[in-house]
């Protein structure tokens, strides 16, 4: 039986991710300071013989006794909401619990995986964006103690991987939305879903014009475990899958086991937001408000080395996807009003 550390276990996707694991016959050790982790996405998980839950913060070192066959490192506050609100511990996680945890994979012989972020792309000048792409990132905006920390977290990552030979995986991770979403946590959808449900005014930042991919959170952890499993093809093969790109590649850059993992299918936020309404029967109105500073204006993923690799691609259309999470925001809403009520 595989044993696996998951950090931000307790998290939206993490906590999906240690299903995952466990119903694939991992032995799981969840790690959470729950800074916006919650203990209801794993409450479900408490008394299976299988899991293992430690309530620690990874920028302080973890000794587990034991082998150790995978780590995930999920940990970090990742909407513009929670990273904003802790823009310390937003860049201490990506880069003192990057290093603890690649510390502990050295230790142990592990896989390492990281859950890094299409925000490296920053707001992008190459559409859609292949994993070779540079980005285009401002290091001192209020969204860098984000974009940087995961840009940082992957250069750690790589340093291992070249220095050490740690086995490495790292999944760029785009727009997910799904049920266990917090209903506060200030993402584009649990804001429009949670104002539809309540009659309030929908807001859309700017003129609603700029898009974004939005995959299904269990088609992305199909991708994921994909990710974890898999190995590297022969260089000859690699080789001719590089996606175009402006930039020179490096020669190692094909074998890299870097990989987006995202919906490709780009909607307008103004398109988002009708469709809510639209599932919902809402009667809300749309309003408009200023656009965030560094808000990219386009993020669409090239998957094609997932598709190529891992065999993967997202098979959940955004109606469908926003139906099931629509569920689950009416279930959170019909219990918080029954606690109101009590």
């Amino acid at each position: 039986m595989p044993r696996t550390l998951i950090t931000g276990g307790a998290g939206f996707l993490g906590s999906h991710m240690c299903d995952r694991l466990i119903a694939e016959g991992h032995q799981v050790i969840c790690v959470d300071n729950l800074l916006t982790g919650r203990k209801e996405n794993i409450n479900h998980l408490l008394d299976n013989p299988c899991f293992t839950f430690i309530e620690h913060n990874i920028i302080e070192p973890l000794e587990i006794n034991g082998n150790i066959n995978f780590i995930l490192h999920f940990a970090s506050p990742a909407s513009p909401k929670d990273y904003m609100k802790h823009p310390i511990e937003t860049m201490k996680i990506g880069a003192w619990g990057t290093y603890n945890m690649l510390e502990l994979a050295r230790e142990k012989g592990a896989t390492f995986l990281l859950a890094s972020t299409s925000e490296v792309y920053g707001d992008p000048q190459v559409h859609p964006q292949p994993e070779s792409y540079w980005g285009y990132v401002n290091p001192i905006g209020p969204r860098s103690v984000y974009d940087e920390a995961k840009r940082y977290a992957e250069a750690l990552t790589m340093a291992f991987h070249r220095k050490y030979g740690l086995d490495i995986r790292i999944a760029r991770i785009f727009n997910t939305y799904g049920p266990r979403m917090r209903m506060n946590d200030g993402r584009v959808i649990s804001n429009f879903i949670v104002q539809a449900l309540r009659g309030k005014p929908i807001t859309v930042y700017g003129d609603g014009s700029q898009t974004r991919s939005f995959c299904y959170v269990e088609d992305l952890i199909e991708g994921i475990y994909r990710l974890l499993l898999w190995q590297a093809p022969p260089a000859s093969k690699a080789q001719n899958l590089k996606p175009k790109t402006q930039h020179l590649e490096p020669s190692t850059q094909a074998l890299m086991p870097v990989f987006n993992l995202g919906n490709p299918e780009e909607h307008t936020i103004l398109q988002l937001a009708n469709l809510v309404k639209e599932i919902t029967a809402s009667k809300s109105e749309i309003i408009f408000e200023p656009l965030p500073v560094d808000d990219p204006k386009r993020r669409c993923p090239d998957i094609s080395r997932a598709r190529n690799l891992l065999g993967w691609s997202p098979i959940t259309d955004l109606r469908t996807g926003l139906q099931y999470t629509i569920e689950y925001f009416k279930e959170l809403e019909n219990e918080q009003t029954g606690r109101n009520h009590a």
